[in-house]
């Protein structure tokens, strides 16, 4: 009634994360899906999982902020589970969550989230990486793992206290591992385990790579922390697991306080910090080979405000109004992050005037909002002037690449720096073209994350 109906897929239908362009226009020709067809909310099932779909900026708000305490959970997927049980800080809940969360932002901002330190560290590593891509020669290349070892780097400095050089073959592989396992959750075996998890233990598959993956990373992590424990000094914080062995040895640290949450706190934070701004720096430079006069009109203002003979810097930002829309355009129009990451419900709730029992997974289509008509100037065009008024960069609300409310990404603000950054820094010193004879194109791989196929690109020195 009223527009919502209930959608009932089988076991071997889509996972949720692949009816993303059915749901909200994650590519601008698809259309008519099922928002369309069934309205701003309503309920799927899959397999022996039913959930509920919320669309459209009202909604997403009132589930996130309005109602957030009601919906702050996250369910216990089986074969996520299996890999991160309910520990860490994307996967634990109630009092533990709110723990680990609130020690993680302190932490961070101790160790420069917010201050000088950070973007000096940034713009070292922006340093890093144009050099590495000028060792390219203007000759086509892949720049993924360039960029994730970049954007890893910040936040592995934070985190374990080093940086790992684009040569470092153990770094690559792990890189590697991130990716690969991503691309797997991407495919129907992820669904197959969910759904029926005690079968496919026994059924081989892809899908044990998946668990491999996650050990293999575990394993990283946790030696990077027994080398910590060795020599750790008390009285002297290096990074994020310093502060956390400190917080473990005081009497009054809470229960959550031990070494299997700093484990996962600490993968958590290496595996978020890395792919999502990651990605969103292949796409922008996708749609700078794509978009010449964009690329030529954000060069130019760095030209005027920054000009060849110094590092951007954040300062820069405010008197680089078109710059940072298209940065900000690039977040809107790639939604790398499309259904959100899943929440659940604490309680028995109403929303929009149906009832959704406690334990209700609850996926927000934060594309719906990023591309809703009624928010954007020209929703399914790629255009900086969604971003832009007289001129002036414009906020707005609507702008949800990090969701919203409680469980909003931990390091937004880190992201938005790095973008700047690394963007500003790359565009100054580059540019981008689609190599001889080739054509680019916005196909995307969906998985964890919606991220662009692998592309080769030409860096042209400035």
């Amino acid at each position: 009634k009223g527009g919502t109906q209930l959608l009932r897929t089988c076991a071997m239908g889509p996972p949720p994360y692949f009816l993303t362009g059915m749901l909200g226009n994650v590519v601008p020709t698809r259309k008519n899906g099922i928002r369309e067809k069934y309205g701003n909310i309503f309920s799927m099932r899959s397999g022996n999982m039913s959930t509920v779909v919320v669309n459209g900026f009202p909604l997403v708000k009132e589930a996130l902020v309005h109602q957030g305490e009601n919906f702050i959970d996250r369910p216990k997927f089986p074969l996520f589970y299996e890999s991160f049980g309910t520990f860490g800080l994307i996967s634990s809940n109630g009092y533990s969550w709110k723990q680990q969360r609130r020690f993680a932002l302190s932490t961070l901002r101790n160790f420069g989230l917010g201050k000088k330190s950070l973007e000096e560290r940034i713009q070292e590593e922006a340093r890093c990486l144009t050099d590495a891509i000028e060792e390219e020669k203007g000759q086509p290349f892949n720049p993924q793992f360039q960029i994730n070892n970049a954007v890893s780097n910040i936040i592995c400095s934070v985190t374990f206290g080093d940086r790992f050089e684009y040569h470092d073959a153990h770094f690559q592989e792990l890189l590697h591992l991130i990716d690969e396992t991503l691309c797997v959750q991407g495919t129907i075996w992820n669904q197959l385990y969910n759904s029926f998890p005690t079968l496919m233990k026994c059924v081989p598959g892809p899908h044990h790579k998946i668990l491999r993956n996650w050990a293999k990373l575990k394993c990283f992590v946790k030696e990077v922390i027994d080398k910590h424990k060795e020599d750790w000094n008390p009285s002297e914080s290096r990074d994020f697991i310093d502060a956390y062995l400190k917080e473990m040895a005081t009497g009054d640290a809470g229960p959550s306080f031990h070494e299997e949450n700093l484990l996962f706190s600490a993968l958590d934070l290496f595996f978020a910090g890395t792919e999502t701004t990651s990605t969103t720096i292949r796409w922008a430079l996708l749609h700078m080979a794509m978009h010449p006069d964009i690329q030529e009109r954000v060069q130019a203002e760095i030209d005027t405000v920054i000009g060849q003979s110094r590092q951007p810097a954040m300062d820069d930002r405010d008197s680089m109004p078109y710059t940072n829309a298209v940065i900000h355009e690039v977040q809107r129009f790639s939604s790398i992050v499309p259904l959100n990451v899943p929440r659940m419900t604490t309680k028995d709730t109403t929303l929009a005037g149906f009832c959704l029992p406690k334990g209700t997974i609850l996926l927000t289509n934060l594309t719906s909002v990023l591309f809703d008509p009624d928010e954007w100037k020209t929703p399914n065009v790629f255009n900086p002037e969604n971003f832009l008024e007289s001129g002036q960069f414009k906020k707005t609300d609507a702008f949800l690449p990090f969701s919203a409310g409680q469980r909003v990404c931990l390091g937004e603000q880190m992201a938005r720096t790095e973008l700047f950054l690394f963007f500003t820094a790359l565009i100054q010193k580059f540019t981008f073209r689609a190599p001889k004879g080739v054509k680019l194109s916005f196909d995307f791989r969906m998985a964890i994350t919606l991220s662009p196929q692998p592309y080769q690109i030409c860096a042209l020195p400035r």
